[in-house]
C-alpha cells in the first residue's frame, strides 16, 4: 500500500471515529409537569387534539435552527424524540387537558354525554436562535364536533421566549413557548365555548 493510501485511509478512520463519538441528544417538547397551576373549573367538554401543521422546511428529526437573519443550520446532534408534529401534539394535548380539566379522546370512542371540541393548530414559524431565542407564529381553530349549524373560532398569535446559553438552554424555551401557546389556546376555548364570541385573547 502506498503512502497516500495509507493517508487516505487514516484520514477516512479518524472521521468515522469522530462521526461515531459525537452522542446524540434527543429532546421531547412535553414538560414534565405544568408550568403554573390552575384553579380554574372543568370545563363540560371534551377535547379532540388534531394533528399538528408544520412547515415542511422544519419537519424533519434533526432541529433547525436559524444562523444570523437569513441562514439556517440543521443540527444533526440534537434530535426530536418523534415527528415535530406529533410532539407539538402530545405538548399541546398535555397542557390543554390540564389547563381545562378535562381529557383528550383523540383516537379514542367519545363519550356520548359531553360535546367535543375540536382543537386544529397550524404553526406557521418556529424559529430557533441558539444563544438567542425562539419565536413561534401560529393559528389554531375551535369547533364542536357535534354541532348542528357548524360554528368555529379562529385565532392567532405570536410568542416569543428568550433561550440565552446552549442547546439544554434553547429546548427549555422551546418548551415554555408551546406551554404558553396552550395556555393562549386553552383561554380562547373557556371563553368561546361559553359566549361563542368572535374575539380571540390577546
Amino acid at each position: 500500500m502506498n503512502i497516500a493510501a495509507c493517508i487516505s485511509l487514516i484520514a477516512v478512520t479518524i472521521g468515522l471515529t469522530a462521526c461515531a463519538s459525537t452522542p446524540t441528544h434527543y429532546h421531547t417538547l412535553v414538560l414534565p409537569a405544568p408550568v403554573t397551576s390552575t384553579d380554574l373549573p372543568p370545563v363540560p367538554f371534551l377535547i379532540d387534539v388534531m394533528p399538528v401543521g408544520v412547515p415542511v422546511q422544519i419537519d424533519q428529526p434533526q432541529w433547525v435552527v436559524r444562523l444570523g437573519e437569513n441562514g439556517v443550520g440543521v443540527l444533526e446532534g440534537e434530535r426530536w424524540g418523534a415527528s415535530l408534529s406529533d410532539e407539538l401534539r402530545s405538548a399541546l394535548s398535555t397542557e390543554l387537558a390540564y389547563r381545562l380539566h378535562t381529557q383528550d379522546v383523540s383516537g379514542l370512542t367519545a363519550s356520548s354525554d359531553k360535546p367535543v371540541l375540536r382543537i386544529k393548530v397550524q404553526v406557521r414559524r418556529f424559529d430557533n436562535w441558539p444563544g438567542r431565542q425562539v419565536e413561534l407564529h401560529a393559528d389554531w381553530s375551535l369547533s364542536f364536533a357535534d354541532d348542528k349549524a357548524p360554528a368555529h373560532l379562529i385565532c392567532h398569535g405570536q410568542f416569543r421566549e428568550d433561550a440565552p446559553g446552549g442547546y439544554a438552554q434553547l429546548a427549555n424555551a422551546q418548551q415554555r413557548i408551546v406551554a404558553v401557546l396552550g395556555e393562549r389556546v386553552a383561554t380562547d376555548a373557556r371563553r368561546w365555548s361559553m359566549s361563542r364570541s368572535k374575539d380571540c385573547a390577546q
